[in-house]
């Protein structure tokens, strides 16, 4: 089961980052005080790392400890480990950093001189999702994933899965491996559209007019071989969070205003 999609508007690229931030740290909240915990999958960009910047600034909730949040990554690129290109560097410099954060709850994927190519360090974090799964009781790929951000790019990628290539296709595994992304770095690693799927709750932040054009076509249905957007689908929720760029082609009656909360 999936959740349909849900599109909330904000005034600009800087309002949605401090919006998704603000609604970040209080959805995680909330969980964490339902059942003792919490998990968050990163995204990177400009937009993912900027939100994270904004989390910074969020007033905590009582109660609410990030040393009780689990997090990890919907995709990395295949670089040094300390490659100003890593998704997870710029999260650590942009947020985690200054989080009193337990190091064993925090999950970056596998590093290029860690692994000998991307297939190597997608079957490794594959494996970790596994053991975590375990750890909380369960057999299946995953282990419960509460919030999961993803961006979008222009051509309609989402993580590192891109139009009509092998990763978007493969359905028999948690992660997997790219060698020629058409985005520099050609070589990633990315969470399949499965364990993305997988999540309860499913974001897509998304801020410019060079991307009305993706989210336009995944909010109209298109298949996600050719658009990967269309194919991200939380469990329980599913939210586009856009600027009013990024929603400028869509159709008055998908859109809800900034200031609904949390629905």
């Amino acid at each position: 089961m999936t959740a349909e999609p849900h599109v909330i508007v904000h005034s600009d690229v800087a309002a949605l980052a401090g919006a998704t931030a603000q609604r970040l740290v209080d959805r995680l909240a909330a969980i964490q005080a339902e059942r003792g915990e919490a998990t968050v999958v990163l995204t990177g960009g400009s937009l993912g790392i900027n939100t994270l910047k904004a989390v910074a600034a969020v007033g905590l909730p009582a109660g609410f400890d990030w040393s009780k949040v689990n997090v990890w990554w919907g995709d990395e690129r295949f670089v040094a480990k300390d490659s100003p290109d890593r998704n997870e560097r710029q999260a650590r410099e942009a947020l985690l950093d200054r989080l009193p954060l337990d190091p064993a709850r925090v999950h970056p994927f596998g590093a290029a001189g860690e692994y000998a190519d991307p297939d190597a360090a997608a079957v490794a974090y594959s494996a970790a999702l596994r053991r975590a799964a375990a750890d909380e009781g369960t057999s299946g790929p995953v282990p419960k994933l509460d919030v999961l951000l993803l961006g979008v790019g222009p051509d309609a990628h989402i993580a590192s899965l891109f139009p009509e290539m092998a990763g978007i296709r493969t359905e028999d595994r948690s992660a997997v491996g790219e060698t020629d992304a058409p985005k520099p770095p050609p070589e990633r690693v990315s969470l399949t559209l499965p364990a993305i799927n997988a999540a309860d709750e499913v974001w897509l932040v998304v801020g410019g007019s060079d991307k009305a054009g993706a989210v336009g076509l995944a909010l109209a249905g298109a298949s996600p071989v050719q658009v990967p957007a269309a194919g991200a689908r939380g469990r329980k929720r599913t939210v586009w969070l856009l600027d009013q760029d990024a929603a400028s082609k869509l159709p008055e009656t998908l859109l809800s205003p900034a200031d609904d909360g949390d629905d």
